[in-house]
């Protein structure tokens, strides 16, 4: 029983050993302390995203699970934000998608976050973000089909 015990703290003990040298590849040399997996170029010189409306239509598509009849689609102007410490684009969508049970919830807002000119991801919690936004009529993301 005591050589079974001393075995298992042995290979806990080996796990462990050889999971900090792991560790050490998540870290990186800039001093942010989140893993990326985009190219970031810094907090300055942002482009402005060439044709926002298209690549946003395109990634809605796959993020609705129905992106047939969505109601008082919105959108306002890239504007510049600073997010997560860095200088971003972001374009703010107001929109009521159609529901699994075919009922619709009232209007979502969401941040469109642009990196490089290039969509990367969606801001679920864009209040910040989108504050004092003008939102004008976007009427090709209520005419979206599968």
């Amino acid at each position: 029983m005591k050589q079974l015990t001393l075995r298992t703290s042995s290979r806990l003990a080996a796990i462990l050993l050889l999971s900090i040298p792991l560790a050490g590849c998540l870290t990186s040399d800039d001093g942010g302390s989140s893993t990326t997996f985009t190219d970031d170029r810094g907090v300055a010189n942002q482009p402005l995203p060439d044709r926002y409306r298209d690549q946003i239509l395109a990634f809605m598509r796959t993020y609705l699970n129905n992106p047939v009849g969505v109601r008082e689609g919105g959108i306002a102007e890239p504007v510049q934000r600073t997010v997560g410490g860095r200088l971003r684009y972001v374009v703010c969508l107001r929109y009521s998608a159609k529901e699994s049970d075919g009922n619709y919830r009232p209007a979502r807002e969401r941040g469109v976050l642009f990196v490089d000119g290039r969509l990367d991801r969606i801001l679920d919690n864009a209040a910040e973000a989108c504050a004092g936004a003008s939102y004008a009529a976007f009427p090709e993301l209520e005419r979206m089909s599968r």
